[in-house]
């Protein structure tokens, strides 16, 4: 459990699921960094459907980033 005041961001590497892929991000929820996630996947990889597999793995890959 984070320290009173500690805030908890959100964070995935592409890489995790596309490999040399350089593209990371973070956000406060799950649901933001999604969205970015998906802009990315369709401006760069050509995904325009996030199919519920696909989303799976996508939450499957994020992981807690501690920002202090």
């Amino acid at each position: 459990m984070p320290a009173p005041g500690t805030n908890i961001d959100k964070y995935i590497a592409c890489a995790a699921l596309v490999p040399d892929c350089p593209f990371e991000a973070t956000a406060p929820t799950e649901e933001e960094l999604m969205r970015m996630v998906a802009a990315h996947a369709a401006h760069t990889h050509g995904i325009t459907e996030v199919t519920p597999e696909l989303a799976a793995k996508v939450r499957a890959a994020i992981q807690d980033h501690q920002n202090d």
